[in-house]
């Protein structure tokens, strides 16, 4: 059986840097506060008239041309309007009309879950070209003066082009979730649950509310078991792995990561520094610079792992 192999990767970030020197006249904190607790230095600002279609298209544009796409999954928990899809704008955008749209929402892991349903399509004949994106607006749904949460995240899009091919591809995945934890990183309000109102707007219910020593906790956890079993699955060790792409979340939580499983930090892909935490965003984004700064060669084993709000975490297998 052919694999779904990624044959190209995308990206693109708004030209807006927001520094942590920037950060300093908007809330109480300080440039050395946030980068010795989080790594960050700068993230990247979306203008506000652009939306995650936007963005999603810039990113898969080059990627997509002269392709005949017939399936476009879109990870993003800050879509363009609740219905209908970012996938469904992005393929007008892109002049694609014969093709099957979706979005797929699972926080900062949801580039995982599309890039998993895009293999599961390709694998069965059901696509014979998958354009799978991940585009996060996420400074939308920021408070501004809550310093916990708004030093931490960042704009951006990454897309990348799934096709069958007999060498290489996505060798395997693991996925888990623990529902118990879904207060500790969230958006309240929007939702059926919690609908829009003057109440919802004026207590900032439709910003990322996140409790920070548990989601840190919690992260650590949750990776550290997600690659433990995909490398048992498959009967690997981390020596076998070229290079880990972890979820741009927190340096701590990648030192720590590295520390508890072996695995030597020069095998772990970090970028966060210049973005922050992109959510879904994030993994695609490092693993397009990956590519093209020559971190990945033909044949290497790659291994995305990523965790997010839910509390979702998993981990990607990958024979580049």
């Amino acid at each position: 059986m052919k694999r779904a192999k990624i044959v190209a990767t995308g990206k693109w970030l708004p030209e807006r840097i927001l520094t942590n020197i920037d950060l300093e006249s908007m809330v109480e904190t300080s440039d050395e506060w946030i980068t010795a607790r989080t790594g960050i230095k700068e993230r990247r600002i979306a203008p506000s008239d652009m939306a995650a279609s936007d963005m999603a298209y810039l990113a898969a544009k080059d990627i997509a041309k002269n392709e005949f796409i017939d399936l476009i999954i879109v990870s993003t928990s800050t879509p363009d309007t609740i219905f209908p899809s970012t996938a469904c704008l992005l393929s007008e955008k892109l002049g694609l009309s014969k093709c099957a749209c979706f979005d797929l929402s699972a926080a900062c892991t949801g580039f995982s879950y599309a890039l998993e349903c895009g293999r599961r399509f390709i694998e069965t004949g059901g696509s014979k070209a998958a354009l799978i994106v991940a585009s996060e607006t996420t400074s939308k749904f920021i408070n501004w003066k809550d310093r916990s949460t708004c030093v931490l995240f960042g704009d951006g899009a990454g897309a990348v082009l799934l096709k069958p091919k007999e060498k290489g591809g996505i060798i395997g995945s693991y996925f888990n979730t623990n529902g118990k934890l879904e207060d500790i990183l969230k958006i309240p309000a929007g939702g059926s649950r919690m609908p829009a109102s003057p109440s919802t707007v004026e207590k900032n219910l439709h910003t990322i509310q996140m409790d920070g020593p548990e989601v840190f906790k919690y992260a650590v956890l949750a990776m550290s078991e997600a690659i433990k079993k995909i490398l048992s699955t498959h009967s690997l060790s981390s020596d076998d792995i070229s290079l880990f792409i972890p979820h741009q979340a927190n340096l701590r939580i990648i030192n720590l990561l590295s520390k508890r499983l072996k695995i030597p930090c020069e095998k772990m892909f970090v970028n966060l520094d210049k973005y922050g935490n992109m959510m879904s965003a994030s993994s695609v984004v490092a693993l397009d610079e990956a590519v093209k700064s020559g971190r990945i060669q033909e044949g290497d084993l790659i291994l995305m792992v990523a965790v997010g709000g839910g509390f979702t975490y998993s981990a990607i297998l990958i024979e580049w």
